[in-house]
């Protein structure tokens, strides 16, 4: 597993044979809810470049039969199978202690962590009116609080290192709201919060932290989307593998992928309106003005969208300072 030693894991996920191939030898990542859908893929593809992988999904009751192989098992199999390096992990990501266990399962088996990939989620979509405390909370505990259980531990590991690469699994449902998804709206609302901060505080110690919303059909998707809309999740995976692949200086943005396009999401601010004795009227009169879009801004972090509001402050004496001493004249 040392790196320059690339694994003979290879498949229909990407064309190994090119010669500026980004590659994970030496790498080790752990992918929650990586039994099916979109996790699997992130599995597969880092394994086929690779990557040792700890595939993570929880045993459903539902999950076939008693005796044979769950679903993260069977994707472990597959890399195994051709060629890499996989071990399957069956913890919750609902409790601190879960996730300690699976970043000290990969820590026990490979003896390091680069890459945290926080995927595992489910819904419980309901209109606000119908939405009860016990499914809000469960919601935002699997995605929010599941992120922070396992990134806290492989926080550690990285910071002893001196190197991570941390992608949290976002939803344009968080970014941009959807019917009856106020529990998972929130949650993912609040993965941005934890990318933003987390990435600012791991700069010094060469952790990135990026977020990724995709767009796939999943079983998690597939009442949300038409029948006619295929969105492969094979199709978003090499935006997730390139985000926590080392080569990667972003840190701290929003990306969107699905279909075979990505793009990168960020909050922008407007131009905005200065009155040093605003009161409610005068927000009134200017709200059109206030809010447009032209001439956005982009701050990066909330000392800079101080320093814009100094700034509309300076410019406003500057102008009302000529004025005063027109009149005094």
């Amino acid at each position: 597993m040392s790196p320059g030693h690339p694994s003979s894991a290879t498949d229909a996920r990407g064309d190994n044979s090119r010669i500026d191939q980004l590659r994970y030898d030496g790498r080790v990542a752990v992918v929650t809810g990586a039994g099916s859908g979109l996790g699997r893929e992130y599995a597969l593809l880092l394994a086929s470049r690779g990557a040792s992988v700890l595939v993570n999904n929880r045993v459903a009751e539902d999950e076939g039969e008693p005796d044979g192989p769950s679903s993260a098992e069977l994707v472990a199999s597959q890399i195994r199978e051709a060629g890499g390096d996989a071990i399957a992990d069956h913890h919750s990501v609902e409790s601190a202690d879960a996730g300690r266990a699976i970043i000290d399962h990969a820590l026990s088996v490979f003896g390091r962590v680069d890459i945290l990939i926080n995927n595992a989620g489910g819904v419980s979509d309901k209109s606000f009116r119908n939405m009860t405390a016990e499914a809000f909370e469960s919601v935002i505990e699997v995605h929010l609080l599941g992120a922070f259980y396992t990134a806290s531990p492989a926080w550690a590991a990285m910071r002893d290192q001196a190197y991570g690469r941390i992608l949290n699994v976002t939803s344009a449902a968080g970014l941009l709201g959807n019917f009856g998804q106020a529990n998972y709206g929130a949650a993912k609302m609040g993965l941005v919060g934890l990318t933003k901060t987390l990435a600012v505080e791991g700069k010094k110690y060469n952790i990135h932290v990026n977020a990724l919303a995709p767009m796939a059909r999943t079983k998690m998707t597939e009442s949300l989307l038409q029948e006619e809309v295929q969105l492969d999740p094979g199709q978003v995976a090499p935006v997730a593998a390139y985000l926590v692949h080392e080569n990667c200086a972003a840190t701290g943005e929003i990306y969107s992928s699905g279909g075979g396009r990505f793009a990168r999401y960020f909050v922008g601010l407007t131009q905005g309106y200065y009155q040093h004795d605003l009161d409610i009227e005068s927000v009134r009169d200017h709200f059109d003005r206030a809010t447009s879009n032209d001439g956005y801004r982009e701050p990066r972090d909330p000392e800079e969208e101080l320093a814009i509001i100094l700034e509309a402050s300076r410019s406003a004496d500057c102008r009302q300072a000529p004025r005063a001493s027109a009149e005094q004249l």
